[in-house]
């Protein structure tokens, strides 16, 4: 196999100036390929902390130290480059590093874990898995738990770092290549662009309550009370860049949505820590108390769960068996509809009354003829 990359250890080196990113930026805009990675952590915050980039412009490794940098448009223009494909490998949360960032997200761009889904490997393959399949390599996954924020990185973690994007460039093009013998390239592209679609989609806090575990078993009084509590929790969290649950937990927002207390010491018997109590024990009850005073009429409609419908199990176990038959052969049907995919579907035909301007992803691109004839079921009628 006569790949360089695959013959020699990753060329890096660290960019830690204004000017010498410019100028790797200004190299790979030359480029119609390029390869992007990011290290990031987050333990307590609401915001992932950005401490690496890396990007391979098939040359050179460019590993940009964020923490030095002070002037990005160079780097925002490289990300909203036409002409230029960047190519990353399971990249939802790089998407929100480079949303939070640099509000801009790597436009056009390809993600090896989606290709990797349409040639018939498991779901969620990792990068390490595609470079030991399609190269024969082992990646060192030893710096994997870097403090990536912590300086000087050493030469170890540099080179890990490297690594990623360094046999991830080589490894599109194989990929790449190998997609092109099938009929599905557009249908990755597809599913490449809508990710960047999701990533663009950003819910209100309002809708915040949603996403907290057990919504569904409160009455629609309850459901207002939460829906100010996680309304109030999902901004403060934002303001203070504060993880969720280290500003309060969302079973102790539940259980004040469920028992309206009225004093501190309420709080505590329901099971919040002191801490959460000294903080935002007044805000909290000031919310309940807001509660009270909203008419019923404004109420969020009480949650309906699919799971609970009769028709559900039964409708189920009709779309997979119906998805297994439809399947082509060089295809895993996971790719077409997850079970979440299903459900979304149940939901948009008993609930949305299949409304053409909010689809689901069932009925949208390559996945529509699949979507049609699923849909198409006797169980989703009426």
């Amino acid at each position: 196999m006569n790949i360089k990359e695959i013959k020699n250890q990753p060329f890096f080196h660290l960019v830690t100036d204004d000017e010498s990113l410019a100028r790797v930026c200004r190299r790979a805009l030359q480029q119609s390929v390029v390869a992007l990675d990011t290290e990031f952590i987050r333990i307590r915050s609401y915001f992932p902390k950005l401490g690496l980039i890396q990007l391979y412009d098939g040359e050179c490794v460019a590993l940009i130290d964020p923490l030095e940098i002070r002037d990005f448009s160079p780097f925002i223009e490289l990300l909203k480059a036409p002409q230029v494909l960047k190519v990353l490998h399971a990249c939802y949360e790089d998407l929100e590093v480079f949303q939070h960032y640099f509000e801009q997200l790597p436009e056009p761009m390809a993600d090896t874990q989606i290709m990797a889904a349409f040639l018939k490997f498991p779901a969620s393959t990792g990068l390490a898995t595609l470079i030991k399949h399609y190269f024969s390599l082992e990646l060192d996954k030893g710096a994997s738990r870097t403090d990536w924020l912590a300086r000087p990185l050493s030469e170890t973690q540099l080179r890990y770092a490297a690594a990623d994007v360094w046999y991830l460039l080589p490894l599109y093009h194989h990929m790449n290549s190998e997609l092109e013998g099938t009929r599905w390239k557009s249908a990755a592209e597809f599913d490449c662009a809508l990710l960047l679609e999701k990533r663009h989609q950003i819910k209100p806090s309002d809708s915040a309550y949603l996403n907290i575990t057990n919504a569904w078993r409160l009455d629609a009084e309850e459901l207002m009370r939460l829906q100010l509590l996680a309304k109030w929790r999902q901004e403060e969290a934002i303001k203070r860049d504060l993880a969720l649950n280290f500003v309060v937990k969302g079973e102790n927002l539940w259980a004040a949505a469920k028992h309206n207390p009225v004093h501190t010491s309420d709080l505590l018997s329901l099971g919040f820590s002191t801490q959460e109590v000294r903080i935002h024990g007044k805000k909290i009850l000031q919310l309940l108390s807001k509660a009270k005073r909203i008419d019923a009429a404004e109420y969020p409609a009480p949650i309906t769960r699919l799971a609970d419908d009769p028709r559900y199990k039964q409708t189920l176990k009709a779309l997979q068996r119906r998805l297994a038959e439809i399947t082509p052969p060089d295809l895993n049907s996971e790719v077409i509809a997850s079970k979440r995919g299903l459900e979304s579907l149940m939901k948009w035909c008993w609930l949305r009354r299949r409304d053409k301007d909010n689809l689901p992803q069932l009925m949208r691109g390559w996945r529509r003829e699949f979507g049609e004839s699923l849909a198409a079921l006797p169980e989703l009628q009426g």
